[in-house]
């Protein structure tokens, strides 16, 4: 069994330490600063070890990993104060809202011999991985361009937005930081890192915030042409991403958690792969492997160096989205 502790165990740490505890192969602790949550999150999942930060917790050890649940410019000294320690490390996305420290992190991870990753959860839903398989073995041809649609009704799914962190891109808010860096590590994952962008970015709708409810990015990942649209306030529910390649399409369906390909026009879908659409599934799919890398049986889902290049597109988003260099109309 591992010995898993969970830091933080608010919306995402909760879901966590549920779906660890599904595998059944790991014995858990909890990390949590709030008393009331700490008590009511223990109470549920019946968790015996509690602490109630982190230099306690690691004063007692009864865990050899410990997954960063923590809010994100917290991530790594946080995660610097575990890897030192001698602490295998699952950090919650984004790796960070900036760059400081990350290197040091990256050094201090080969000195001390431990593994790390990041949670990244897409990275790990089989459809998506299966996919990526598919384009790597030149099914397709070569892959020419990447189309990512994401939208969806935010005050639906995450009602609370206005009192978490979402609020202030100081503490990972807003489109860009929370959810975009979703589909550009996915689209990342299966054509590879990004180089340049164009972004544009704007408040066009959610009560009670001031962050960006809506974003568009054109990108280059080399020679691999992409957009990616997202918005968190229209009716449907929809997360895809579609790979043109030189003789064939795969997409990626998050909602109906299956890839498709079609290699024929008006030839129709056809789905190559589909997995459960239970929500929780995935991320305890995102344990097992986690565990299967601490067991030395896989490699990561998503390596910290992957994390580091997916925020140095955030960051990269964030600084051109705001002022972007509109070319006016000739004539």
């Amino acid at each position: 069994m591992h010995r898993i502790l969970i830091i933080g165990v608010g919306s995402i740490g909760e879901r966590h330490l549920r779906t660890f505890k599904a595998t059944n192969r790991a014995e858990l602790c909890l990390c949590e600063t709030g008393e009331q949550l700490r008590r009511t999150v223990a109470d549920r999942y019946g968790v015996t070890r509690v602490f109630a930060n982190l230099d306690e917790a690691l004063g007692d050890r009864c865990f050899d990993a410990a997954v960063v649940c923590v809010p994100s410019h917290l991530h790594i000294p946080m995660a610097r104060q575990l890897v030192d320690a001698g602490v295998h490390v699952f950090i919650e996305k984004p790796l960070s809202l900036n760059l400081d420290g990350i290197d040091e992190l990256m050094r201090r991870i080969d000195e001390q011999g431990v593994k790390a990753a990041v949670a990244y959860t897409y990275r790990s839903h089989p459809a998506l991985r299966s996919m990526k398989q598919a384009i790597i073995e030149g099914r397709f041809g070569r892959p020419v361009q990447v189309v990512s649609t994401w939208g969806q009704h935010f005050p639906k799914y995450r009602p609370a937005y206005r009192q978490i962190y979402y609020t202030s891109r100081a503490t990972g808010g807003g489109a860009i930081q929370d959810v975009l860096t979703h589909a550009i590590n996915a689209g990342e994952f299966l054509v590879g890192p990004i180089d340049r962008i164009v972004a544009d970015a704007a408040h066009q709708v959610l009560e009670g915030v001031e962050v960006e409810d809506t974003v568009h990015v054109i990108a280059r990942h080399g020679s691999v042409m992409g957009c990616y649209s997202l918005n968190q306030h229209q009716a449907p529910n929809e997360n895809t991403i579609t790979v043109i390649c030189e003789r064939g399409t795969a997409r990626f369906d998050l909602n109906h958690a299956r890839w498709q390909s079609m290699t024929e026009p008006e030839g129709g879908w056809k789905t190559e792969f589909q997995f459960s659409r239970e929500r929780d599934d995935i991320f305890v799919h995102q344990a097992h492997l986690f565990m299967d890398y601490l067991e030395g049986k896989s490699g990561p889902a998503c390596t910290v160096a992957e994390g580091w290049q997916t925020l140095r597109v955030n960051l990269t988003v964030l600084g051109a989205a705001f002022n972007p260099p509109w070319v006016p109309l000739v004539g």
